[in-house]
């Protein structure tokens, strides 16, 4: 995995201290994480990524905490940082880590006894997308991260010709692989998500300028 990809993670708090290079399964298996996910708000036909709250309810509790702001702010900071990057199932709009192998193909795993009629149906399930980059019709794939968010399942795949930097497929639980997303290379995806630090950098500009 490219050394790019690891600092990422490790600045967004995964702990990548067991990552040895062997292969891809083995160091995303060796990551974990103690801390949620956030992404960076876009530009939508609603609304401007820059006038758009950085994690859903945040205005609420910086007014609900605006006393202690008031006071001491490098607390009210921490309190903030200790709040949100939390791992809850409470939805804040937040991704979390997930690393998990899924073998709907691999005969005798319990994906194989759950999802092997689904995955052998075209109607069922269309992986075109992903036969696309990864170029096999049954690839291994790792899940990620899921999110409450659309789509709120991430994968990548064990075949994928770019073990370094491997595509990020999105799927959704209500379209479950009968509708896939590219989402990019791994490096790309990893991009969007906002540090800790950088959410305080855009709090703190948010309120000055306020």
């Amino acid at each position: 995995m490219k050394q790019e990809i690891l600092n990422a993670i490790h600045n967004l708090g995964g702990d990548i201290s067991r990552v040895s290079g062997n292969s891809l399964l083995e160091d995303i298996q060796s990551i974990s994480f103690k801390t949620v996910l956030y992404p960076r708000p876009e530009d939508t036909p609603w609304g401007v990524a820059g006038e758009e709250e950085p994690i859903y309810g945040i205005d609420d509790y910086i007014e609900a905490n605006r006393t202690l702001l008031n006071t001491d702010k490098a607390a009210f900071y921490q309190k903030l940082i200790a709040y949100y990057y939390e791992l809850t199932e409470e939805g804040r709009g937040q991704m979390f880590w997930s690393g998990q192998l899924f073998t709907p193909y691999l005969e005798g795993s319990a994906d194989y006894q759950e999802w092997n009629a689904d995955f052998r149906d075209a109607v069922s399930v269309d992986l075109s997308e992903i036969e696309k980059v990864v170029g096999v019709k049954q690839p291994t794939m790792v899940q990620l991260f899921y999110s409450y968010g659309f789509p709120d399942h991430y994968y990548i795949c064990l075949e994928d010709p770019n073990p370094d930097n491997p595509t990020v497929f999105g799927t959704d639980h209500e379209e479950f692989f009968m509708e896939i997303s590219n989402e990019g290379s791994l490096e790309e995806f990893m991009q969007q998500f906002i540090s800790p630090e950088e959410l305080i950098s855009i709090v703190d500009k948010t309120l000055n300028n306020n």
